[in-house]
């Protein structure tokens, strides 16, 4: 059995390899950085292969599929991506462009290569890692990183239902974290005004709940309270709340 996991150099996507490696899946792990990625896999006590691509560009994400299209994949870990704080009209439209193309496209294309392969096996696991931020009507502050959430909030609940009616054991889940300890907030440039879970609690519960094939995945009491909460508020008053948080976090 073999677990892809991007974005494994650090935070969630290390703690959730780590996870999958306990249950004795061979891992291949994606990021920008070799050298993170090598001192990684050195801890790991199972089969493990680092393969360093900027999946931000789109070519290296048909890339990876090609590598792997004919090993015994079994769980894809979409997990690669970043944010940014400020306002969208001073916001660098590159970083922008940048976080899109890694926090959306990389999902996309990644996805649908692996579930077609996936659906012939009538096989497979994927975990695509969104936020509780998926959920709200919008971010300010941060507008694009809020937008490529939803995006994969709902294209994911959209497979689920797909998969679903064609009957296959094929199985989607979609983890909507609320604040997490990583190395994400740094180049966010944001600080949690809540004491955030650690990404280990984060992902001890993703990785036992995919495999549950539970379909939402929101750790935390307090991140499902809020979900709920965030239902009963007009959208005007969210966005008011949702500025206000934001703005305590920067730095």
């Amino acid at each position: 059995m073999i677990a892809i996991v991007t974005g494994a150099s650090s935070g969630i996507g290390q703690d959730i390899a780590k996870e999958l490696a306990k249950r004795n899946f061979d891992l291949v792990l994606v990021s920008r950085n070799k050298e993170k990625l090598n001192e990684f896999a050195k801890t790991l006590n199972v089969k493990t292969k680092v393969i360093p691509l900027d999946l931000s560009i789109k070519e290296n994400c048909y890339k990876l599929h090609e590598m792997l299209k004919d090993k015994k994949i079994s769980v894809l870990v979409n997990n690669a991506g970043f944010g940014d704080f400020g306002r969208f009209s001073d916001s660098d439209l590159k970083t922008d462009l940048n976080m899109i193309d890694l926090n959306i496209c990389c999902v996309h294309i990644l996805t649908k290569l692996f579930l077609k392969d996936f659906l012939k096996n009538d096989h497979g696991f994927i975990l695509n890692v969104s936020s509780l931020a998926g959920f709200m009507p919008g971010g300010p502050l941060m507008a694009t990183y809020y937008a490529t959430k939803s995006y994969i909030l709902s294209l994911s609940l959209a497979i689920y239902e797909e998969i679903r009616k064609c009957k296959s054991k094929v199985s989607i889940s979609v983890l909507c974290p609320g604040p997490v300890k990583t190395k994400f907030n740094n180049r966010a440039g944001v600080n949690f005004s809540i004491k955030p879970l650690s990404s280990k609690e984060v992902a001890k519960i993703s990785v036992e709940k995919m495999f549950k094939k539970q379909l939402l995945i929101i750790p935390g009491m307090m991140m499902k309270l809020s979900y709920v909460f965030s239902k009963l508020l007009p959208i005007k008053q969210q966005l008011m709340a949702i500025y206000h948080i934001q703005h305590k976090k920067r730095y």
